[in-house]
């Protein structure tokens, strides 16, 4: 993740504004005529086809790239997040220190309070006052910093996005895969303390329930985002702003994405309309001058053309070049039953994935396949067409049926052969014209055709994977994640061609809105479990919402009665503890008592062995004698007295170690 400059927070001002800009490679023009401005806590979404400059924009916005023409004005001291295209995690061995990598000063700093703190400590009133300050200056510059919160913000992000927290913090990076360094260098980001966010396809790497937790997030979120998406439930859940890229130059609207889609139609309706009543005067006037030029009216007609050669052409809305015209046919209709799943269980060396799924996939289904990362997914649709065997029961394709596999990683692409040589391939009795057309309906015109597809990008990479796929013209399509890599119109185009297909489909995807638009029944992964929901994913959608809130709604009753169950013992526990402290009280009393009683026998029976001892009372008079054995009796009496109370304190100091 790179980091620019640093800054405190800005509240309902303009930290970025674009004037007039212009981008030029040479003599390719990308981009002229931007205008726009971005405001504090505003949430924008970059839209466009591919190759309209939309990871330009990121460039021109960190200033790694410069303008031919126009003005950037930033906020000063404003700090920038931007994920790096090469996931560069710098020194970084375990995911949370990945993750927490915006923070490297503060943790740097943290640790030097430590020290400090064990110095100060060990100085104790040799202390000087230079310490303290020091000590204290560097307190605050960690709490301004962040640094009470950090651990807490970068916990909360892992935690979201499918990193446990206590395990990240040994979890070594380089044994992470690319999908898991994707979602990881996406957390970096988050966590990172920035005033604005800049957001490439971060949705591309996560599964529905990851998606949802980066829309809620974001909502919550306090910096200003601008995210390059073709998500489009997503940016609808999110943003508030669009920027659409298109014809050469941008176009700034407010609200979501569908707010977006309604004013983009009418802004381009509306030029249609002007454009059509301009060109409709131009030829009233064109026939007025050509009537007239030579006539009476010679001045009034000439006067009217120089009008004319001045007045300004408006242009046509501008169309979207390379647009994606995707048709997709079948050689032969194929039995009812397309797909057949038969107590199937799929697995991973002992890792089962799929336990005991029957399943019949019919003819003219669109069944959604979803899951989160790492369920098995791809797993289960290359064991359903039978490129892994199953751990145990059975999967078979239907009669007459045949499948076509688009597979997430693009691998149906040959490598290193040229586009054209891809479709010629497969139809070697085509002529050039009917290769070069078929590719221009992907895209792909010109010299293009001729790239190799070793140094293709993944859209286009993609594209060729989806001309290949219309050529096999079959009537089972098995699609893993088709709509990434692609810009929306492309996934449109995708969208429009399955509503039309008359084959059925397997469909993998996080994209909600495809899903909603397209799936007819869903196959849900619930731990080694399918779902087999027969009803659009929209209405599954829903089920599953209301589902997860009753086991919110579950789980918070259950908290609460636990933590009833919790104040009840400890209510009887405190009491419990009351009566012990009060017995062991009245023990600690009663060995008090008892042992002051011995000490008054025992002075007692010291005072009348005393009194005993005295020769007087032995000179044989009555009165001594009478006393004397007076003295006796008190003695006798004492040392039974002082029996009786030893037994006593004994057993009460007995009764109060029992009672501890």
């Amino acid at each position: 993740m790179t980091s620019f400059s640093s800054a405190a927070s800005y509240s309902g001002v303009a930290i970025l504004s674009f004037s007039d800009l212009a981008v030029e490679f040479g003599a390719t023009m990308l981009f002229r005529d931007v205008t726009f401005t971005v405001g504090s806590g505003e949430r924008w979404g970059i839209v466009g086809r591919n190759g309209a400059g939309k990871t330009s924009l990121f460039r021109l916005i960190t200033g790694a790239l410069t303008p031919t023409r126009g003005t950037i004005a930033r906020q000063p001291g404003l700090q920038i997040s931007l994920l790096d295209q090469d996931r560069d995690f710098g020194a970084a061995t375990t995911v949370w220190e990945a993750a927490a990598a915006g923070y490297r000063e503060l943790l740097a700093l943290e640790e030097s309070l430590a020290r400090q703190g064990e110095r100060l400590a060990a100085l104790g009133d040799r202390v000087t006052e230079a310490d303290l300050e020091r000590y204290g200056a560097d307190q605050e510059r960690f709490a301004h910093g962040g640094g009470y919160q950090l651990h807490a913000r970068v916990d909360a992000v892992l935690e979201g996005l499918g990193f446990p927290a206590a395990e990240s913090k040994t979890r070594a990076l380089a044994g992470l895969s690319g999908g898991e360094r994707g979602r990881l260098g996406l957390a970096a980001q988050l966590a990172a303390p920035a005033d604005l966010v800049l957001l490439d396809e971060p949705t591309n790497h996560l599964d529905l329930e990851t998606t949802a937790w980066l829309r809620n997030y974001l909502a919550e979120f306090g910096e200003t985002v601008l995210v390059i998406s073709h998500d489009r439930a997503f940016l609808d859940d999110t943003v508030d702003h669009v920027l659409h890229l298109s014809g050469r130059t941008a176009t700034a609207y407010r609200g979501g994405y569908s707010a977006f889609v309604i004013q983009r139609d009418e802004r381009r309706m509306a030029l249609e309309r002007e454009v059509a009543q301009q060109r409709k005067a131009i030829a009233k006037e064109e026939d007025y001058i050509r009537r007239n030029i030579a006539g009476r009216k010679s001045a009034q007609a000439r006067g009217r053309r120089a009008r004319l050669e001045r007045l300004p052409r408006l242009s046509p809305p501008p169309g979207e070049a390379d647009a994606l015209t995707l048709t997709l046919e079948i050689a032969e209709r194929g039995g009812d039953q397309a797909l057949v799943a038969d107590r199937l269980t799929v697995a991973v060396g002992e890792r089962v994935l799929v336990r005991g799924f029957s399943a019949v996939a019919r003819r003219g289904e669109v069944i959604a396949v979803v899951g989160p990362n790492g369920a098995g997914k791809t797993t289960l649709l290359a064991t359903l067409l039978g490129a892994r065997p199953p751990a145990a029961g059975a999967a078979r394709i239907g009669g007459a049926v045949t499948a076509e596999w688009f597979r997430q990683d693009l691998a149906q692409v040959p490598a290193d052969r040229t586009i054209y040589d891809c479709i010629a391939d497969l139809r070697p009795a085509w002529n050039r014209g009917a290769i070069q057309n078929h590719l221009g309906c992907f895209g792909f015109s010109g010299e293009e055709v001729q790239r190799s597809t070793a140094v293709l990008s993944g859209g286009e990479r993609a594209r060729v994977a989806l001309a290949l796929m219309t050529l096999r013209k079959a009537n089972l399509l098995v699609l893993d994640e088709p709509t990434n890599h692609l810009d929306v119109e492309s996934i449109e185009a995708i969208e429009d061609a399955i509503d039309d297909y008359e084959g059925t489909v397997l469909l993998v995807s996080h994209d909600r809105a495809c899903l909603r638009e397209l799936a007819t029944r869903v196959w849900a992964f619930d731990g080694d479990r399918i779902e087999d929901y027969h009803g659009p994913f929209v209405e599954w959608e829903r089920d599953a919402a209301a589902r997860a809130a009753r086991r919110a709604a579950a789980t918070s009753e259950q908290a609460a009665a636990g933590r009833d169950a919790a104040r009840r013992l400890a209510r009887r526990t405190a009491d419990a503890k009351r009566e012990t402290e009060a017995t062991a009280r009245a023990a600690r009393r009663a060995v008090a008592d008892f042992e002051l009683e011995v000490h008054r026998l025992e002075s007692r029976i010291a005072e009348l062995e005393g009194a005993l001892a005295d020769p007087a009372l032995y000179d044989g008079g009555a009165d001594g004698a009478r006393r004397a054995a007076r003295l006796d009796g008190e003695l006798r009496s004492a040392r039974q007295d002082l029996d009786l109370a030893l037994g006593r304190w004994a057993r009460a100091a007995e009764g109060l170690d029992t009672s501890r």
